[in-house]
């Protein structure tokens, strides 16, 4: 099982080695509960200004856009699925930022329930691109662009999906549902976008992460 700091120390050399004004763009993809975003945020504390973490969340539909959907209810239920997200405008964001090595992207306030604009802020001076998210390996358009055309490692968080829905279900108990809310929730929609997950991405990473419980504290997506 790897460390979180044997990551570290790997993508320091990586980044030692990059060609002046080159940069480093790493997919992480997992399942709902696999510990992506804490991860993420081990990595940034260690390495900070070499690494920028730009995370799919903040690329949730607001609310708003769910209410505007054909069918509102069913986009409130699911929301987390694929279509849930703005999924154009994140690979058009990420591959600009790619070609123009900057750019600015948001994130997402789990309390809120809505996205926060203007959250990360990618440099030229940032070597390493770290993106998080759900659906990142997908096969289908516009995801596939992104391990096909923007990122040069593909890394897939490898937990068990039970332990996934257990973390999951706990989230959702911390942000106030009843233990049987959470229960259905992870079961009618948290459930079935690991499930998705799991059959696809893993073919599309380059690299398996084994990686012991997170330690840091917050949500772990």
């Amino acid at each position: 099982m790897q460390e979180c700091g044997d990551l570290v120390l790997e993508l320091r050399e990586k980044a030692a080695r990059l060609a002046s004004g080159t940069q480093l763009w790493i997919g992480l993809a997992g399942a709902p509960g696999s510990g992506k975003s804490t991860l993420a945020k081990m990595l940034k504390a260690q390495l900070g200004k070499l690494l920028v973490v730009i995370p799919q969340d903040g690329y949730h539909y607001y609310r708003s856009e769910l209410d505007a959907m054909d069918n509102p209810s069913l986009a409130h239920i699911r929301r987390g699925a694929p279509f849930t997200f703005n999924s154009k405008r994140l690979v058009n964001d990420l591959k600009k930022a790619r070609i123009e090595g900057n750019g600015v992207f948001p994130s997402f306030d789990h309390c809120a329930g809505d996205p926060i604009e203007a959250e990360a802020h990618l440099y030229k001076s940032h070597r390493i691109v770290l993106v998080e998210g759900n659906y990142l390996l997908l096969d289908r358009e516009p995801w596939c662009q992104l391990h096909e055309k923007v990122f040069d490692e593909t890394w897939f968080l490898n937990i068990p999906l039970q332990e996934c829905e257990q973390r999951v279900k706990q989230r959702h108990i911390e942000l106030g549902m009843t233990e049987e809310q959470a229960r259905l929730r992870v079961k009618t929609n948290d459930a079935l976008n690991a499930e998705l997950i799991a059959k696809v991405s893993p073919g599309n990473a380059n690299r398996m992460i084994n990686i012991g419980k997170p330690t840091v504290v917050g949500l772990s997506t």
